[in-house]
């Protein structure tokens, strides 16, 4: 028997006031082609009807036959939730009251990934490098379906999207090639694994902060509530328009892609902005929040995940995991050569401060490493790489592993296990074997006799590599003076650190790379670091 939502029903409610037109109907971001998330999850289905109090049946039809119990018409609303389906298709689903009838077609049932983020999340499949060749093989893949939300934003939560930019589709060259290279990308490599339907749901926009995408709840987390005086500042308008009207949809996880740009002529091409709309936020320099919030991103990023987490568990009456995955891309490349530290700093924070996930406070969470992925000719600009394919291949091991449960798939680079420190030497010890090219400055160390933690303003020096075995890597430390006050340790600290898949240190394998680090010899909690 169909369980019906009540409570994630009335919740919503509260926010929304039916403007139908009376007809029977489904929501917005259902329809023909779609996918629907299968067993042992419980797929929500939901729309609108006139009659206060009338009954919705919902029916399934197909492999396997299904009829939902009737739901009850409140404020112009019907919801039920389906019983578990097998993954396959396709099925016809039929909502049906009094003479009223309605179907949607093709449905199939799989796992649903929501992609969200801003530009390079938005940045089209036919913008990348290759991108005949792979819109060539769209045609090969109609079990992925993709499906976008248009760009809307709203300063209150909505139940329903404003518009839908595509809807759900079965893939062609045409479709594809204007939704997100890195969202089709995974949801084909993941096909390519689990060999059943995946669903894609696309909604991003670029140079957005991750307060725009953040529910008020969330932000209260980090002390970062609304400042008038700022028009950068739009707390939770995409929130409110793009991410709220999604909660009654059960899916599996959802991947994110920071890194974005300014409005430029150059860039123009890659997100367009909807008549009418308000872009006071959209005009920062580089990736939204590496000049905005920045020391706050270590609670506002991981805040905002646990938030979905929550938000889309009470929206779907239970049936979206309250732990679902989430992975994330980590901030790639802007400018070459020496910059400030505010892409390394997001960086780091994307990781809450640990430096790789999952971990403690980011739990089943999975990361991709794409600093050693610039493109420094691309025609969209510098932030916005063409290579999507590495960046959507390395996000699926992470998935594979963290939210699939495969063994025996690395997904992480080499992290410092242990740092020993001599007289002239930093000795760093990996956690996995790692192939290991030698630099003079990737690495750099911070000099001080007063014992104290480095500190904004600190002065690094290169801590050249002088040897290195299957898991250790030897720094000399003769730039301090003298040369045992080393007070800090850090990798990869820049904002384009790396030539193209050229960084110092891979996994064994040569595919992931070390993730960034930075390491206190005096720490408030924890240490790696030991001295002889």
């Amino acid at each position: 028997m169909a369980v019906v939502s009540v409570a994630a029903l009335v919740l919503l409610l509260t926010t929304f006031h039916c403007g139908c037109d009376g007809n029977l109907r489904f929501a917005s971001y259902y329809g023909d082609h779609m996918v629907l998330q299968k067993s042992p999850q419980k797929a929500v289905l939901w729309g609108y009807f006139g009659p206060e109090g009338a009954q919705v049946t919902v029916s399934l039809s197909g492999p396997i036959n299904q009829k939902t119990s009737s739901a009850t018409v409140t404020k112009g609303i019907w919801q039920v939730t389906l019983n578990p389906v097998d993954a396959g298709g396709p099925y016809t689903v039929t909502a049906a009251s009094h003479n009223s009838t309605v179907n949607l077609t093709d449905v199939m049932f799989g796992d649903i990934w929501l992609c969200g983020g801003q530009s390079n999340m938005y940045f089209n499949t036919s913008q990348i490098f290759n991108a005949s060749e792979e819109l060539a093989l769209s045609a090969k893949y109609p079990h992925v379906r993709p499906f976008m939300a248009a760009l809307r934003m709203n300063e209150t939560e909505l139940i329903d999207l404003i518009e839908v930019k595509l809807p759900w589709s079965v893939p062609t060259a045409s479709v594809v090639g204007e939704f997100s290279a890195v969202c089709w990308l995974f949801g084909r490599y993941m096909y390519d694994k689990l060999k059943y339907p995946i669903g894609l749901v696309e909604s991003c926009w670029g140079g957005t902060p991750v307060e725009a995408w953040s529910s008020l709840r969330a932000l209260r987390q980090c002390g970062l509530e609304q400042n008038e005086d700022s028009p950068k500042e739009k707390n939770s308008v995409l929130w409110n328009a793009m991410i709220h009207p999604l909660l009654s949809m059960t899916i599996y996880g959802a991947i994110w892609y920071q890194g974005s740009i300014a409005f430029k002529d150059s860039a123009r091409s890659v997100y367009s902005v909807p008549d009418g709309a308000s872009v006071g936020f959209f005009t920062l320099p580089g990736e939204a929040n590496a000049d905005y919030h920045r020391d706050k991103y270590n609670c506002s990023f991981p805040a905002l995940i646990d938030d979905w987490r929550m938000a889309f568990y009470q929206g779907s009456g239970g049936q979206t995991a309250l732990d679902f995955p989430f992975g994330f891309v980590q901030l790639d490349t802007y400018k070459d050569g020496p910059t400030d530290d505010g892409f390394a700093e997001i960086r780091w924070h994307q990781t809450a401060d640990v430096g790789f996930v999952p971990n403690p406070r980011m739990k089943k969470t999975f990361m991709a490493v794409a600093f050693d992925l610039p493109d420094k000719t691309s025609p969209y600009g510098t932030i916005h790489p063409r290579d999507k394919q590495d960046v959507a291949y390395r996000l699926t091991l992470g998935a594979r592993a963290v939210a699939y449960g495969e063994e025996d798939v690395p997904f992480l680079g080499p992290f410092p296990r242990q740092i020993v420190s001599t007289e002239m030497f930093l000795i760093i010890t990996y956690d996995q074997a790692a192939s290991v090219t030698p630099s003079k400055d990737i690495f750099e160390i911070f000099c001080s006799v007063s014992k104290h933690p480095h500190g904004p303003e600190s002065q690094w020096v290169p801590a050249a590599m002088v040897t290195w075995g299957p898991t250790t890597v030897q720094l000399s430390s003769t730039y301090c003076q003298p040369p045992g006050e080393v007070t800090a340790l850090r990798y990869a600290w820049k904002d384009s650190p790396c030539d193209f898949k050229a960084c110092p240190i891979y996994s064994a394998s040569g595919i992931l790379p070390a993730p960034p680090f930075i390491v206190s010899r005096y720490p408030d909690r924890g240490n790696i670091w030991k001295s002889y």
